[in-house]
């Protein structure tokens, strides 16, 4: 692996391996100080003083992710790749080529500006040194590269059960009614819920496996449980109650018909509960092409440049799924396809679940939190404008929905809401740290 390019740079080393002077000789840096005489990291006073990197804000602060040196000299004490190769030793002995060790120090916080200290133009350089001393110093073969994800019949059955789980809960409800219905569409909300929970813990939808690849939970969570629930619930009845109370209602309870003073729409919510099928499916094809990419890429650029097409194409292959999903629920049900509204939700939906599956929760709690926040102050407003003295607290609301209908609400929230996310995985998940094997634990 050439990633020694630094040897043509001035005052770089200019004879054999980095970090040698010669056969048999203790590793050490020479820039022409004299054969032997070790190089004294960025910002050390000396051999066997602590290492520590300068950029010229101060002198003695220390490298991040550079152990320091005690104050007993050792072999290589004043070479800083050796000390951040022993910081990162298992990721550099597991590691097949250098773009996964770049992975590794970028998940790590290690940027171009932190590898010029090393002397290295940028992360990928360092990288290819470090994957260049293990290979030639270590005494284990590499391993070889990682499998690509397989497909398990275990989870492809388990995306499978929410849908039909929903399907029979539907017709339930329609088939029974009074007291008989109301038990029918608890239960087979109970059912959905549970099969979706399990669909969520396995497979490409899960993040409890300790294989997935990007950074790891705990650093950064969020809670989307309750707001993913509120959308939901709000594409099934949420429309109906919006038009009664802009018209002075509602006077009933929802009777679960579509016809009914307060309608309720179940074909958004079953083409959703079909969709967990296709978006793990995409979920399963993004990770094995990222893996792909990661292998046959040639720097952290390079990486990037090449998987942002893939997800917005596996955004794209998951809303084409979604809206023939759709199309055959509202046919079969006899409801209007709301394709605007759908789509955004299920857009919004699935871009939080792939940030949560590669380790970035926040965003997605955040996010989803906004938009059902927004959601729930549209209702709220036209209830408040009852009110003696709030009239006006309605007007955007009726304004918005006297023009483009009620679906125009979560259409424009989950919009906006898709939209942020999209701007925010294309950043993260573009990164070769989001798709890299997680390093073991020590």
């Amino acid at each position: 692996m050439s990633g020694l390019g630094e040897l043509d740079r001035p005052g770089a080393p200019t004879g054999g391996a980095p970090g040698r002077t010669g056969p048999g000789k203790p590793e050490s840096a020479s820039d022409g100080a004299g054969p032997g005489k070790p190089e004294s990291a960025p910002g050390s006073t000396g051999p066997g003083n602590p290492e520590s990197a300068s950029d010229g804000a101060g002198h003695g602060r220390p490298e991040p992710g550079v152990d320091r040196v005690g104050s007993t000299p050792r072999r290589g004490a004043a070479d800083p790749v050796k000390a951040l190769m022993h910081r990162h030793r298992d990721l550099c002995e597991r590691a097949v080529d250098p773009l996964e060790i770049a992975a590794g120090l970028e998940a790590h916080g290690i940027t171009d500006r932190t590898a010029a200290r090393f002397r290295h133009r940028d992360v990928f350089s360092l990288a290819e040194e470090m994957y260049a001393r293990v290979s030639r110093d270590g005494d284990t073969p590499l391993p070889a590269p990682p499998a690509a994800p397989r497909v398990h019949a275990g989870w492809v059955l388990l995306t499978l059960l929410p849908g039909a789980l929903c399907a029979a809960a539907l017709a339930a409800v329609h088939l029974t009614h009074g007291r008989s219905r109301l038990f029918a569409a608890a239960a087979g909300a109970l059912a959905v819920a549970l099969a979706l929970r399990a669909a969520l813990h396995r497979g490409p939808l899960s993040r409890t496996g300790t294989d997935r690849p990007g950074p790891r939970p705990g650093a950064a969570s969020g809670w989307t449980t309750p707001w993913t629930v509120w959308l939901v619930a709000y594409s099934l009845l949420g429309n109906g109650l919006l038009g009664n109370a802009l018209s002075g209602g509602p006077d009933t309870l929802p009777t679960g018909t579509a016809d009914g003073p307060w309608p309720l729409t179940a074909a958004p919510v079953l083409a959703l509960a079909l969709g967990c099928a296709p978006a793990a499916w995409t979920a399963h094809l993004l990770t094995a092409r990222a893996s792909r990419k990661l292998a046959a890429s040639r720097g952290l650029e390079d990486f990037a440049t090449s998987v942002r097409p893939l997800l917005i194409g596996t955004l794209v292959l998951f809303l084409c799924a979604l809206a023939a999903l759709l199309t055959l629920s509202a046919a079969v049900l006899g409801e209007p396809a709301a394709y605007p509204q759908v789509l955004t939700l299920g857009a919004l939906l699935f871009l939080a679940r792939l940030l949560t599956t590669h380790g970035f929760t926040y965003a997605p709690a955040v996010v989803l939190t906004a938009a059902a926040t927004v959601e729930a102050a549209a209702l709220a407003t036209v209830f408040a404008s009852r009110l003696s003295g709030f009239g006006l607290l309605a007007t955007p609301v009726e304004t918005l929905v006297t023009t483009w209908g009620a679906d125009s609400v979560p259409t424009l929230t989950c919009g906006a809401a898709a939209l942020a996310l999209l701007v925010h995985m294309t950043r993260k998940l573009s990164r070769a740290s989001a798709h890299a094997p997680p390093e073991p634990a020590r």
